[in-house]
């Protein structure tokens, strides 16, 4: 009767392998910096703990705001100044098509001197020259707003950039202090999302074979999860193994190491 007992437990081995993960957080991000300048916050207090919408590092950002606001203000002026030329080229418009209209009824007439023609050309002409140079200045007051409407977003960039923001992450790691003085590209800090889990395993040729379909068991209990991601390429570092990836709920502590077993059932 000890035979049935027996018999099941060795086909339930024949068809699942074992795999170990560490219980990672779903994502772990590594922080570098988008601009340069002094550390004036390093808040060490907020390590291990949820980050809110209060920045975690502050990046000196004083003469940034004052160039910003001497920009806005420049942007606010040319604007004005476009606008004003704007009005004077509708009227210039206007008085050039009388003008033009006067020269067309005079240029025939006999009666009128080849003298009082051609100042009433050169009037007409002298017009439409100004209209034109008026043209001319609106098109470069209009490059100069593009330009510093550029500047100003690239200047509100770098102001959010100065104060760093992840809300809803875990403040994992701190890499500078105040006083620092960074560059771009220096790391700051590191943050991890710990709304859910991530284990990683990297399976055997034989185990890829129909393995989203495999019942996932974690530390013995059977459990609904399914392989959620899977590289058909073999990992660089584990040779002739794949890497596979199950999104679990997050636990209580991360980091702590779990068995993995896929069965078909």
């Amino acid at each position: 009767m000890k035979i049935i007992p027996i018999l099941f437990l060795t086909a339930t081995l024949l068809f699942s392998k074992d795999y170990y993960s560490k219980v990672d957080p779903y994502e772990i991000r590594d922080i570098s910096s988008n601009v340069s300048g002094l550390i004036l916050v390093s808040d060490e207090d907020r390590l291990g703990k949820k980050l809110s919408e209060k920045p975690y590092i502050i990046i000196d950002s004083e003469l940034d705001k004052k160039e910003l606001q001497l920009t806005k203000e420049k942007l606010h002026l040319l604007s004005a100044i476009v606008e004003t030329n704007e009005n004077i080229l509708k009227n210039l418009n206007q008085s050039l098509e009388k003008k033009r209209e006067n020269y067309k009824r005079i240029e025939s007439l006999k009666i009128k001197s080849v003298v009082e023609k051609d100042k009433e050309f050169h009037d007409l002409i002298g017009s439409e020259n100004q209209l034109l140079s008026t043209q001319k200045e609106i098109q470069n007051l209009n490059v100069q707003v593009a330009d510093l409407t550029l500047k100003a977003a690239y200047l509100e960039r770098s102001l959010s950039d100065k104060n760093l923001v992840a809300d809803g992450f875990v403040l994992y790691a701190l890499l500078v202090k105040p006083g620092q003085v960074v560059g771009v590209g220096t790391p700051l800090a590191r943050v991890a999302d710990v709304s859910k889990a991530l284990l990683t395993i990297y399976l055997d040729e034989e185990d890829m074979a129909d393995v989203k379909n495999k019942t996932l068991y974690i530390d013995g209990k059977k459990t609904s999860y399914k392989i959620s991601r899977i590289l058909t390429i073999a990992d660089s570092k584990n040779i002739s193994k794949y890497m596979a990836q199950i999104v679990i709920q997050a636990p209580k502590l991360f980091s702590k190491l779990s068995k993995v077993e896929l069965r078909h059932e």
